[in-house]
């Protein structure tokens, strides 16, 4: 007889509907104060979020008028992965200007790809490929289901067994051996057959596969009064691999990815809450410049392996979040169809990250446009004539101009603050322009010089749908030398460079139209100007 019986059709949809984060605090009718329990999103994204939990908009219809016009304004509005959402109730459709001939049959079909590639589709379609692959019997039993390729996965009651990283005297990064055989665990009927057929994808930071070939069937029970943990934890987790801590653009590839996987695993109204757990794949202490934006995802300190090693670990509640590096993933590996730009799922996380980090917002006045410049001061790719290109624009009296360096002068969240109120950010090609992520609507990216790396910031400016330039004219641009790659050979990533000031001026006067011509640019000024007629 089998251990595990195969569920019938009630048992399945009973066990569906089984979350893994656990409930908010409870909804009644007590006080209006304690109703109020909601999350902390923008106030888009708390319209769609009442929408999608029919419970939670019951519950708070005719609490306030406040709630009840949130709900009735926005009745019908959606995200875009859930099933009935219909294409004119989603968060945000992509545009595509630029021609699809050659790529697609007609203009839908081109919007609704990138859709699929880069925005809430992409959502949308993980979900659809969601698969048990260890079932439970009951539901206090352990679960295991994943995506394709272990791209994403999420468990009940799973042990995960530490004890041999105690013995290893190497830190762990980027290794595809933290666990062997047996060291992961459910007490459910695993298919294994299903589980071998999906681990293609055996990179470390391209799936889980490396990590979860090695899961088994417990032979009893995991609970919290088990023997088999060392340590139980009841807080849902988050288990991450990550990219490059120091690195903004690949860093803020493991938070994209991380708040993507919040839809994905979008199965109960406490999805957004921030009683979590963090705990980064490796043994090096986790520090980062950037590390204020895990606060945007939980309320607790980020872990490391090192705080697990040496233990059986069992969590209630456990997700193996979408990764970096995945192919054809998200915002790393992305292979966005040419001419189409604007994901609502880059707009969203935006708004998310700055709301929860609570960064100020200036809104535009006097139809002055505020340039930031980002000056280097690192060994290759600084501008050598930068005080002779502010010169030239600051002659413009429409222009506020500032010049900083973001590696030195300020922490993450006053940078944070300088991007959310420029209007046009320039600066060489580096990682620093991954800030075009928390630029207004109506920004322009002018990544000066692209060192012969064209798509990188044009891409990420494209998802996120801000209006990207670059320098036009080569013989108006001056390396010090050829550029010396630390391995040898020629690489103009790696010198230092003039340009001339009036194409320069030029290049800015055209980011410059772009932002007066925005609606959104023009409706701040338009409304200071009513506010001045009004005194």
């Amino acid at each position: 007889m089998e251990k595990f019986p195969l569920l019938t059709s009630i048992t399945v949809l009973i066990l569906a509907s089984i979350v893994l984060w656990p409930a908010l605090p409870c909804l009644c009718d007590c006080d209006v104060e304690q109703s109020l329990a909601l999350p902390d999103l923008p106030l888009e994204h708390l319209k769609r979020y009442i929408n999608t939990f029919d419970k939670v908009k019951q519950q708070y219809q005719n609490k306030t008028e406040l709630l009840q016009k949130i709900v009735q304004k926005d009745n019908k509005g959606c995200w875009g992965h859930e099933p009935d959402c219909a294409k004119e109730n989603r968060f945000q459709t992509p545009i595509c200007p630029g021609s699809h001939t050659g790529w697609m049959r007609n203009k839908e079909a081109q919007v609704e790809t990138f859709y699929e590639q880069a925005d809430f589709g992409y959502i949308k379609h993980q979900i659809k490929e969601m698969k048990l692959m260890c079932e439970p019997k009951l539901i206090t039993d352990s679960s295991l289901e994943c995506t394709e390729y272990m791209r994403f996965c999420r468990g009940r009651y799973l042990m995960l067994d530490f004890r041999d990283l105690a013995k290893r005297p190497e830190r762990i990064r980027y290794h595809m051996d933290v666990l062997k055989l047996g060291q992961i665990q459910g007490y459910c009927q695993l298919n294994e057959t299903r589980l071998k057929s999906q681990l293609d994808h055996m990179g470390a930071l391209q799936s889980w596969s490396p990590e979860l070939r090695n899961f088994i069937e417990s032979q009893q029970p995991i609970s919290e009064d088990n023997d088999q943990c060392d340590m139980f934890i009841n807080t849902p987790t988050f288990l991450m691999k990550i990219d490059a801590t120091y690195n903004m653009y690949h860093h803020f590839c493991d938070f994209f990815n991380l708040y993507a996987t919040l839809f994905v695993n979008q199965t109960h109204s406490s999805v957004f809450d921030r009683n979590t757990q963090v705990i980064v794949w490796e043994t090096y202490p986790y520090d980062s410049p950037f590390r204020d934006t895990f606060k945007a995802f939980s309320n607790n300190p980020v872990w490391t392996l090192e705080q697990v090693k040496g233990k059986r670990i069992c969590f209630r509640n456990v997700v193996f979040p979408l990764l970096p590096r995945m192919i054809f993933g998200l915002y790393y590996n992305t292979p966005i169809i040419q001419g189409c730009e604007k994901s609502g799922l880059f707009r969203a996380f935006s708004e998310f990250i700055l709301h929860r980090l609570r960064v100020p917002f200036v809104p535009p006045k006097n139809n002055k446009i505020r340039i930031t410049f980002l000056s280097r001061r690192t060994k290759y790719r600084r501008v050598k004539n930068e005080d002779e290109l502010l010169e030239e624009i600051s002659k413009n009296d429409e222009f506020v101009v500032r010049k900083i360096s973001y590696e030195r002068e300020l922490t993450f969240l006053q940078q944070l603050e300088v991007t959310r109120n420029t209007d046009i950010l320039i600066g060489m090609h580096g990682a620093g322009l991954t800030h075009l992520l928390f630029l207004p609507e109506w920004a322009t990216l002018f990544e000066l010089y692209n060192c012969e790396d064209p798509n990188c910031y044009k891409d990420l400016a494209r998802l996120r749908g801000i209006k990207y330039i670059t320098w036009e004219e080569r013989d108006l641009v001056y390396p010090e030398d050829e550029g010396h790659h630390p391995e040898g050979g020629a690489h103009a990533k790696f010198t230092n460079y003039a340009f001339d000031p009036k194409e320069f001026g030029r290049l800015v006067e055209k980011a410059a139209e772009h932002v007066r011509n925005h609606e959104d640019f023009q409706k701040y000024n338009q409304e200071e100007a009513l506010i001045k007629d009004e005194l």
